[in-house]
């Protein structure tokens, strides 16, 4: 008789399986980015919602990424370097420090790819509650659109692109929030220095690009970080640890180690030799049991 599996069970790390891993992670980034475009494109708000950042900043005095933005843009080569950064090194390196826990780290895998789902799910909600035009698509064109000046191929900004892609869709910054994800797993998991410093260099870099691009300001990347920090306690509460902390490997399953029991232990080659013939050819090589006097 089958039993359920109990809530501990559920919360025990498993090795991960490809096929559903694949699955998994192509079903949620699409209904992600159904949800994400559903969200109605509030134009007025998200550039009320703009100016009001870009006041706020203003006001604290760190209202830099005009500067920036019209800084690297004279560089074209670095600024068109960085456009097709902001396209796909998103999805590049978040998806390769994903297969990178799957084939070293099992026993963190499930823990770490529930940060990074928590992170994206309550960043949804952060569409939907504040829209938020980025500074390129404010008004005054203050800002530079670099991508659509260099026609950056690929972008999800420019082109016919741009209209399958919400564009008031800025807060929380996804680029910090899943950068900031790789850069500390790759720092608390890998072993070789020059990787950590990559590691530690990839979510800085991502801020430069998201504020050089004038995709985001940088109190985007500030609700990113707000969104990572939810995913961690979401994980934490569920495994009861922080992903680098728990085993490298999965310990083997009750039901595992049960039918390794049950398996009949296989005799070595050796003591298979010592033991001898098999009764049956000790009957037949014995010799004959002399008849007793008198028989």
């Amino acid at each position: 008789m089958r039993t359920r599996p109990s809530l501990r069970s559920l919360r025990s790390p498993r090795h991960p399986r490809i096929w559903f891993e694949i699955l998994l992670i192509a079903v949620s980034y699409w209904l992600y980015s159904l949800v994400r475009n559903a969200v109605p494109e509030q134009k007025a708000a998200a550039l009320r919602n703009a100016d009001w950042i870009w006041s706020l900043e203003r006001t604290v005095g760190l209202a830099f990424e005009e500067t920036v933005n019209r800084a690297v843009n004279s560089v074209t080569w670095l600024i068109v370097s960085m456009n097709y950064y902001y396209a796909t090194l998103h999805f590049v390196v978040t998806i390769g420090v994903l297969v990178w826990l799957f084939r070293r780290h099992p026993g963190r895998y499930a823990a770490t790819r529930l940060v990074l789902f928590a992170t994206t799910a309550v960043a949804l909600l952060g569409y939907y509650v504040f829209p938020l035009a980025p500074p390129r698509l404010m008004n005054g064109n203050a800002f530079i659109d670099t991508v659509m000046l260099h026609q950056t191929w690929g972008s999800m900004a420019s082109g016919d692109l741009k209209h399958m892609s919400n564009q008031y869709a800025a807060m929380p910054s996804m680029h910090i929030g899943w950068s900031l994800w790789c850069g500390l797993t790759i720092c608390a998991l890998a072993t070789a220095p020059w990787a950590r410093i990559l590691g530690a260099l990839y979510p800085m870099a991502t801020l430069v690009v998201i504020v050089a691009t004038a995709n985001h300001f940088w109190l985007d990347a500030v609700g990113g970080m707000a969104c990572l920090a939810f995913g961690v306690a979401v994980s934490c509460a569920w495994y009861g640890a922080l992903p680098h902390r728990l085993p490298k490997q999965v310990r083997q399953s009750g039901t595992s180690r049960l039918r390794a029991l049950r398996r009949p232990p296989a005799l070595a080659p050796e003591l298979t030799a010592q033991a001898g013939p098999s009764p049956a050819g000790a009957a037949e090589t014995a010799p004959p049991r002399s008849s007793p006097p008198g028989g």
